[in-house]
């Protein structure tokens, strides 16, 4: 099969082939548009006011030309309609999807670009125009039609062969051949021929989307410090090309660099605020990182893009209310009491926005029992808890995340014995799932507040600091205050275990601190084989054992 070269591309006739959408609140302008329309000889034009006609026509009928403002008023944007198009595969990828806005502004712009609209129309529209841009697209669309079928089947090797016959036929479109050339060898894991595409385009001018492939495959062979030069290189060259900033992230996640990895998300949503997607992937990589002020404002932006996004999830939600939570725990005064009541007020949206889901006032609850004990009312803590823990006791189908939230809210309300025993039976049922495994290792690990923990953590960084500086008194200082607020934690007793063993190699006769390692080792007697400080354990235990001989 070849490309066709269809001389028709620009005439009267094209416009005529194709079915048309025109989304807009304002009557006059959706009439005004079929008017200029049907001038340029389309015939096939349906009019609609909103998204959710919008989605429901694409649901039912095939669309070759979107023509959609951005701004509809109260509710989805142009914006929201393109990204549920997109991600319903509503739209063949030979359709036009064509933004119409009086608001060019930046985050307008950079919002609905995330999305991959094929042009845009700024407001007010004359029959001159419109028929130029669109007449445009739709010679383009003629011509790369057959490539776009056989990719709209996954039929990859038929689109490979036409987009390399039809290079030399088609010169006027060899950029975007080559770069669905390049993108479907990446698709059938030919990075081989991929990488060449992009290095003979890159050899004879420098393009944004052929430097982000040649990344894309260096961070897929694992040449994360190649990648990482390229991408940062790309980046300060077009600081507006998001798609460099989300590559970037995930190679710097890759080298186990998350704090970097959260610093270029800060800067991506900096310039483009409106993508929920990276606002997401921000949240969870700040709340790993203990930046909960960064963390809880990625999520507030979740919430509030998700309310209508085709991608809203009460779990964005969930995350916020855990963080408020966080943050207003064991503070009192105004500002902590202000964040206590914001995450009631979220977990309280979210039932009502998700009303169908029967599982979400438990999980609320749960959250709602634990900001109670934050804020010390024990008697609001333990009345919630008394009425949820019917819904939560043994015998039940274990549920990890609810189950684990439970568990923190144990802990908080000093019932580590019922978290503990909780968290066994959740090991046993997931004991082939290692996100679960560790979610479960660290919460019997640090089974204390954010605050405490965030504090705990500080002080074994600086114990660890004033051991190998040669501090060994400080740092067994150190190892003890933050013992006090986690006394079972794994990695701070046999910290604090080295630190003895080095002091009694200094001092032989001072037996004491023997005694201290054993003490110390003695809380992790139940330790199990599959935690990360296992082997550790079992290697000071025996160091211990030969020195008391």
């Amino acid at each position: 099969m070849n490309v066709s070269n269809n001389k028709s591309g620009s005439g009267k006739n094209a416009f005529g082939a194709l079915a048309y959408l025109v989304i807009d609140d304002f009557e006059n302008f959706r009439l005004s548009m079929r008017h200029m329309l049907r001038s340029c000889g389309a015939e096939n034009i349906e009019l609609v006011a909103n998204a959710r006609l919008a989605v429901q026509y694409c649901t039912y009928n095939h669309v070759d030309v979107v023509l959609c403002d951005y701004n509809l008023g109260e509710g989805k944007s142009g914006q929201h309609i393109l990204e549920e198009l997109r991600y319903k595969k509503l739209l063949k990828r030979s359709s036009l999807f064509l933004m119409v806005t009086s608001d060019a502004s930046r985050e307008m712009v950079m919002g609905a670009r995330e999305y991959q609209p094929d042009a845009y129309l700024t407001k007010p529209i004359n029959h001159a125009m419109l028929e130029t841009r669109l007449g445009s697209l739709i010679t383009q669309r003629s011509a790369l039609l057959p490539i776009n079928r056989e990719i709209d089947r996954e039929n990859y090797p038929e689109a490979i062969s036409l987009c390399i016959h039809a290079i030399p036929r088609q010169p006027r479109y060899k950029t975007w051949l080559m770069k669905t050339l390049a993108e479907l060898y990446f698709l059938l894991g030919d990075l081989t021929h991929s990488i060449k595409v992009y290095d003979e385009v890159l050899r004879q001018r420098e393009l944004s989307w052929a430097r982000l492939g040649h990344s894309k495959i260096l961070l897929t062979n694992h040449n994360y410090d190649e990648a990482i030069k390229n991408l940062r290189r790309l980046i300060a060259a077009h600081p507006d090309y998001m798609e460099a900033y989300d590559l970037l992230a995930e190679s710097l996640e890759r080298q186990n660099k998350p704090r970097q990895a959260q610093d270029i998300l800060e800067r991506a949503t900096d310039h483009s605020p409106n993508a929920l997607l990276r606002q997401i992937h921000l949240a969870e990589l700040a709340e790993a990182n203990q930046d909960m002020d960064t963390a809880v404002r990625a999520w507030r932006r979740s919430v509030a893009l998700g309310a209508h996004s085709i991608h809203d999830s009460p779990a964005y939600h969930l995350a916020l209310g855990n963080t408020l939570c966080d943050l207003s725990e064991g503070d009192t005064g105004t500002e902590g009491a202000q964040l206590a009541s914001e995450a009631f007020s979220v977990l309280g949206n979210m039932e009502k926005r998700f009303s169908d889901n029967d599982s979400l006032a438990l999980r609320a609850q749960i959250v709602q029992c634990r900001i109670y004990a934050g804020q010390e009312e024990a008697h609001k803590a333990e009345a919630v808890l008394d009425k949820i823990r019917p819904a939560l006791g043994n015998p039940r189908a274990l549920e990890s995340e609810t189950d684990l939230d439970y568990a923190k809210t144990l802990f908080r309300l000093g019932y580590g014995d019922e978290a503990k025993t909780l968290l066994n039976d959740l090991a046993t049922q997931f004991f082939d799932n290692p996100t679960v495994l560790k979610k479960i290792e660290n919460l019997l690990d640090e089974p204390v507040g954010f605050r405490m923990k965030v504090k705990a953590r500080r002080l074994n960084r600086d114990g660890i600091e004033a051991f190998e500086s040669g501090n060994l008194q400080e740092a067994a200082s150190i190892f003890t205050k933050a013992l006090e607020m986690i006394p079972d934690h794994p990695a701070l007793n046999l910290n604090q275990v080295q630190v003895l063993m080095k002091e009694y190699e200094l001092d032989t006769a001072n037996k004491n601190l023997l005694g201290l390692c054993q003490h110390y080792l003695s809380h992790l007697a139940g330790l199990p084989e599959q935690h990360g400080q296992y082997r550790r354990y079992v290697a000071l235990q025996r160091k211990l054992k030969a020195l008391t001989l």
